[in-house]
């Protein structure tokens, strides 16, 4: 799997922008630049390992607009914030909703690239939980509509008998269903199968 991580750095400042280019080209880094929120917006979405090296103060949209906007399409891109100014309510808030750091300018080139090797490292993270999540997703497509009510009563730790009163079937039929959850979803523990369920539920929306 390709380890290479994409920048894409949104600073309405020219200067700024080449300066922040040129350093990451020198680091043989790729980078996109971008003046303009709505430019990088358009380019989305990107597939591959990718972080978002975003001004705070734009106009337009704000950097912490810009970061709610990927957010709610879905996508977990890390985020590194840059401002020639930081207050400490638009810090924390960067920081509560998901940013890797928050680097003021003009930034030293050792803070931002530390900044964007955290930001690899947790771009390699959320890559692989939507992999494990995507596959668990799969897996339980397999499940007719019946074997998933099942399917989600056992993880909830409810024994046979109390399935076949709340389904209203006999126990032999939970016991039919069950077996086919088993074999479906390649499962072989009650604990295998509830881990299934988490892996869903905590991927990132694709």
């Amino acid at each position: 799997m390709d380890q290479e991580l994409r920048v894409f750095a949104v600073d309405d400042d020219p200067l700024v922008l080449r300066a922040l280019e040129r350093t990451l080209r020198w680091h043989t880094i790729p980078v996109e630049g971008f003046t303009s929120p709505s430019s990088f917006l358009q380019r989305l979405p990107y597939d591959g390992l990718a972080c978002l090296l975003l001004d705070l103060q734009m106009p337009g949209l704000t950097g912490l607009e810009v970061q709610n906007a990927i957010s709610r399409r879905g996508m977990s891109m890390p985020v590194v914030f840059l401002s020639a100014w930081g207050d400490v309510p638009s810090t924390a808030r960067a920081m509560r909703e998901g940013a890797i750091d928050f680097l003021v300018k003009p930034v030293e080139e050792e803070a931002l690239l530390e900044a964007l090797e955290r930001a690899r490292v947790r771009a390699v993270a959320l890559r692989e939980r939507l992999r494990i999540g995507r596959d668990a997703e799969q897996r339980l497509g397999r499940l007719t509509v019946r074997e998933r009510e099942v399917c989600d009563l056992v993880a909830a730790g409810l024994l046979n008998k109390q399935i076949a009163s709340k389904l209203s079937m006999s126990e032999k039929t939970v016991k039919v269903h069950r077996g086919r959850v088993t074999r479906k979803l390649g499962v072989d523990s009650v604990a295998a199968l509830v881990r299934l369920l988490f892996n869903r539920s905590a991927s990132p929306p694709s």
